[in-house]
């Protein structure tokens, strides 16, 4: 689409005008919480208060959204966002009637769509109905729930396991519950919104490390560990933007010799990491016991949806009796724990899906750095950035491989800096080796026309 008003400029510098225009408002609506659209002394209302403070429409959230969306049309990209998938979204997907290879699903096992886990999902509808309409400590326990919770357990080695109806929630109420003014959280730099919601909620004091350095949060708890009562120190197994891991035993080593907690979130690396796919532990050969809080999601490897904490019977018996999240909140639907009891099963049984994930990712993850593509620091098991300095470099490299077919989100600032916005493809091991070719060669012939 061709651009007007900016006369003798190249498409280039067009594009990083705008885009630095569009970066001074965002911070304008952030830093000062104001309407772009009002002076700067607002209006007030009959008792004195700004028009700001009382309209939805003048939030400086709603400001972000209104800023990024005009400055998207005025560049011509269309919105990558809330595409309609007319069926199962695995490796492949139908988007307004046509055929896509996806890359924008955490369906890594293809278990999501898989006979068997419908069929547990069907059967735990006609035995249990849909909801089980209250919280489980009111409602009462349903087989599927515990049977779910001990296979969790079982495959982490420890002693038990409790799933909340939300990863998100599990996160936040689970670490804003456990800690407390007096005690410090510890986490990666990356590390998901949920930690940091959760640590928020807590009133813990909140210290962030560089990312993957064990050294450097190692100097700070030799610092800071004495100054508070509990401390937790929060990893991901693998990190859902960048695609690679932690040294997981060097900081259990750590948080050892300090006495603090570990936690570990392996949303991305449950079903993904390990010979079979047991994620980060049977990755480096640990006990359950050396991480003292496990958390996982059920939305991913295991088709579902919600999140699980697995640790020992003390953690856990705190959680289902104490836990906001958990107590004021409804039991996960029955078919949902029986998708995910099912895919957790398949998972043990058919380790083959694992294999072919593996060697997928490590595919794509070659041929994409043998063409020249960024792909940062992933390690090429599920998730593989192709990094393009540029948001609107990001946007129009998804929408160039749209029109080819091939889904793939960009994830645009400020939800990463923008030097550091990128396509982020979700590999499933459903996806064939020439899907893998095609796409990478289609990426690298568009990065170059950008």
């Amino acid at each position: 689409m061709a651009r007007k008003g900016l006369p003798g400029l190249t498409a280039q510098i067009k594009d990083k005008l705008i885009q630095q225009a569009l970066e001074r408002r965002l911070k304008q609506a952030a830093d000062q919480g104001k309407s772009l659209d009002l002076p700067a002394r607002a209006a007030t209302g009959a008792e004195g208060t700004p028009e700001q403070h009382q309209r939805f429409d003048l939030h400086p959230g709603y400001q972000q959204v209104r800023i990024i969306s005009e400055g998207a049309a005025r560049l011509g990209i269309p919105s990558p966002f809330f595409k309609l998938h007319e069926g199962i979204a695995g490796a492949s997907t139908r988007i307004d009637g046509r055929s896509y290879i996806n890359y924008a699903s955490y369906n890594y096992l293809a278990l999501c769509g898989h006979p068997e886990v419908s069929a547990a999902a069907r059967q735990a509808i006609d035995r249990y109905g849909t909801s089980v309409s209250a919280s489980r400590l009111v409602s009462g326990e349903r087989p599927v729930h515990r049977e779910l919770e001990q296979a969790i357990a079982a495959t982490y080695a420890v002693d038990d396991a409790i799933t909340f109806v939300s990863g998100h929630a599990a996160n936040v109420t689970t670490i804003g519950h456990l800690f407390g003014s007096r005690d410090l959280v510890l986490h990666d730099e990356l590390i998901h919104n949920s930690v940091v919601q959760g640590i928020s909620l807590s009133g813990a004091r909140r210290l962030s490390f560089p990312h993957n350095d064990p050294a450097a949060l190692d100097a700070i708890l030799g610092q800071q560990r004495h100054h508070f009562q509990r401390v937790l120190i929060v990893l991901e197994g693998i990190y859902s933007m960048d695609g690679d891991y932690p040294d997981l035993p060097r900081f259990v080593d750590i948080k050892n010799r300090h006495r603090a907690f570990l936690m570990v979130d392996e949303a991305h690396s449950f079903g993904v990491m390990g010979a079979t796919g047991l994620g980060i532990r049977e990755h480096f050969g640990l006990r359950g016991s050396d991480v003292d809080i496990w958390m996982g999601t059920l939305s991913k490897a295991l088709a579902g949806c919600g999140g699980y904490i697995a640790g020992e019977s003390a953690l856990v018996e705190h959680l289902k009796f104490l836990a906001p999240g958990f107590l004021y909140s409804v039991g996960m639907s029955p078919p949902v724990a029986a998708a995910s009891l099912a895919a957790l099963r398949l998972i043990h049984s058919e380790r083959g899906r694992v294999a072919s994930l593996q060697q997928r990712g490590r595919s794509f993850l070659a041929q994409a750095r043998a063409a020249g593509v960024d792909t940062g620091t992933s390690a090429g098991y599920a998730v593989i950035p192709a990094i393009t300095g540029s948001s609107i470099r990001a946007a129009r490299l998804a929408a160039a491989l749209f029109e080819r077919g091939i889904n793939v989100q960009p994830i645009l600032y400020p939800a990463v800096p923008e030097k550091s916005a990128r396509l982020r493809f979700f590999i499933s091991c459903e996806h064939s080796e020439p899907e893998i070719q095609q796409t990478v060669a289609a990426l690298a012939e568009e990065l170059a026309r950008l």
